[in-house]
C-alpha cells in the first residue's frame, strides 16, 4: 500500500470513528433530553388533570373555568385515569388499561410518581391527596410524534456522516496529493538520477518541514555516497600513480645496475634506494588498509598518557628533523596531569599525532617546530605549529581530504593520506582538529581533546 492510500485510508477511518462516535452520543444525547421533555409534558398534564377533577369542588367557577378550558385544550379524557384507593378508575375515561397495573399504582404511591413506556405508548403517574381520599393519576401519550422526530434525527445525522466521510474521503485523497508531492519528485529524481551525477539527485524544497529535513538529510546521504563512489573512482588512478614512482626507481636501478659489475658500495646504495621505495610502497598499504578499517574498529579503548606519546615521537623524528636543520621543541603548559590521560587506542593516537608532527618536519624548511601542550578549564589542547611555506587558503579547505596533496608541495614526498588518516582517527576519539595556515608564514594544528567530566 502506497503512503498516499495509507494517508486517505487512516485518514478517512478516523474521521469515520470520531463521527460516529459524536454521532451517537448526540442521537442518545437528543433521545434523552427528548424523552424527559415529553415526561415533564405528561407530569404536567396529570397535574392540570388532577386540578381539574379533584378540585372542581374547591375552586371558584370562574377559575375551574379557566382550567378547563386550557384542559381541554391540552389532553384527551381517554387518555386520563384518576385512581382511588381501590384502584378503581373514579374520572377519566382510560378504563381498564392493560398497561397500567396494580404494582404501577402502588409504585406511584410509595415514590410519590413513575413514569415507563408500553406499547408505543407514554405513561405518568402522580400521587395526588384530596379532601376526598389520596388518588393516583395516571396520563399517557402516543410516542408517535416522538418515533418521528428520533427518525429524522437518525436520517439527519446518517446522512451527513455519509457525505462527511465521502467528503473527507476525496479531500484526503487530495490533501495527500499535495503532501506528497514533494516526496513524488524525490523518488522521481532518484529514479532518473545516473551513477556519475549521484550527488545532485535530489533538489531541496526549501520549505523547512519535515520532507525538506528528509531532502536534506539524504542529500547529505548521498553528498557522502558520492564521495566513496569518486574515491573508488580516483583509487585506481591514485595507487597507480603513486606506486608508478618508487616501482619506477626501482626497476630503473635494477635494470642499469644489471648492465654490468658494481662496487659493493654501489650494491650498498642500490639496495638502500630500492628498499626506501618498499618500506613507501609499504607505508602506503599499511595507511590505506588502516583507513578502510577505521569505521570496523572494536578495539577496547583504554587510558594513554598523550605526554608519553609525544615523547615517543619526539625520539622518533628528532633525528629526520636534524637532516632538515630543524628542531622539534616541546612546551609543557599542563598542571592537571589527569588532563594529559585519555580513553583511546594508543597505536591510532600515536600515529594520529606522528603525521602532524612529521607533516610539520617536511614544511618547516630550516625553522624548528613547535609543539605546546596546555590547558583551558577541564580541556587538554595540543597546538602543533611550523615556520614553513604554509598552506594557500583555497586549499585549506580541503587538505584533510584523503589523496588531496596542496598545490605548493613541489618535490616534498607525500601520498595525501596522512592528514586524512590523523583526522579520521581523531574524529573517532571525538578530538576537534583545526588548521590555521598563512602563506610563508606557517602552519598550526590545534587539537581539542573532550573536556574531562
Amino acid at each position: 500500500m502506497t503512503l498516499r492510500n495509507r494517508f486517505t485510508l487512516i485518514s478517512s477511518l478516523s474521521f469515520g470513528i470520531v463521527s460516529i462516535i459524536t454521532s451517537a452520543v448526540i442521537f442518545f444525547a437528543y433521545y434523552d433530553s427528548t424523552k424527559i421533555f415529553y415526561f415533564e409534558k405528561l407530569r404536567n398534564t396529570a397535574l392540570i388533570s388532577a386540578i381539574y377533577y379533584l378540585e372542581k369542588d374547591e375552586l371558584p367557577k370562574d377559575r375551574h373555568a379557566q382550567i378547563k378550558k386550557e384542559y381541554n385544550h391540552l389532553i384527551q379524557n381517554n387518555r386520563v385515569a384518576v385512581y382511588n384507593r381501590n384502584n378503581e378508575v373514579t374520572f377519566g375515561h382510560n378504563l381498564k388499561d392493560k398497561n397500567i397495573k396494580p404494582a404501577h399504582l402502588q409504585a406511584v404511591r410509595n415514590n410519590k410518581g413513575i413514569q415507563f413506556m408500553s406499547d408505543n405508548q407514554f405513561y405518568y403517574g402522580i400521587f395526588y391527596p384530596d379532601n376526598q381520599g389520596d388518588f393516583v393519576v395516571f396520563v399517557k401519550s402516543p410516542n408517535d410524534s416522538f418515533q418521528s422526530q428520533i427518525l429524522r434525527l437518525a436520517i439527519i445525522m446518517l446522512s451527513v456522516l455519509v457525505m462527511g466521510l465521502l467528503a473527507i474521503y476525496f479531500l484526503s485523497r487530495y490533501l495527500s496529493k499535495v503532501v506528497y508531492k514533494p516526496v513524488s519528485n524525490v523518488v522521481e529524481r532518484i529514479n532518473k538520477a545516473e551513477y556519475n551525477n549521484i550527488s545532485t539527485a535530489i533538489t531541496s524544497t526549501n520549505t523547512n518541514d519535515e520532507i525538506d529535513e528528509l531532502i536534506k538529510s539524504y542529500n547529505k546521504l548521498l553528498g557522502r555516497i558520492s564521495e566513496n563512489v569518486l574515491l573508488q573512482q580516483n583509487f585506481i588512478n591514485y595507487v597507480s600513480h603513486e606506486f608508478k614512482t618508487p616501482l619506477a626507481a626501482i626497476s630503473g636501478n635494477l635494470e642499469v645496475f644489471a648492465q654490468k659489475d658494481r662496487t659493493p658500495e654501489e650494491y650498498r646504495k642500490v639496495a638502500k634506494e630500492s628498499l626506501d621505495n618498499v618500506y613507501e610502497i609499504e607505508n602506503i598499504l599499511n595507511n590505506l588498509l588502516l583507513m578502510s578499517g577505521m569505521t570496523k574498529l572494536e578495539t577496547s579503548h583504554k587510558q594513554v598518557r598523550i605526554d608519553e606519546l609525544i615523547w615517543k615521537i619526539y625520539e622518533k623524528l628528532e633525528s629526520r628533523a636534524k637532516e632538515k636543520n630543524s628542531s622539534i621543541k616541546i612546551q609543557l603548559q599542563v598542571t592537571k596531569s589527569s588532563l594529559l590521560e585519555i580513553p583511546g587506542n594508543e597505536t591510532l593516537l600515536y600515529l594520529a599525532l606522528y603525521n602532524i608532527v612529521e607533516n610539520a618536519i617536511k614544511y618547516s624548511f630550516d625553522k624548528p617546530v613547535v609543539i605546546t601542550l596546555s590547558e583551558k578549564g577541564n580541556q587538554l589542547y595540543i597546538e602543533v605549529r611550523d615556520e614553513g611555506r604554509g598552506v594557500p587558503a583555497d586549499d585549506l579547505m580541503k587538505i584533510s581530504e584523503t589523496f588531496y596533496r596542496g598545490k605548493n608541495v613541489d618535490t616534498v614526498k607525500g601520498s595525501g593520506i596522512g592528514l586524512s588518516l590523523s583526522k579520521s582517527i581523531f574524529d573517532h576519539h571525538h578530538i576537534v582538529m583545526k588548521i590555521d595556515s598563512v602563506v610563508n608564514v606557517g602552519t598550526s594544528v590545534l587539537l581539542e581533546f573532550p573536556a574531562h567530566s
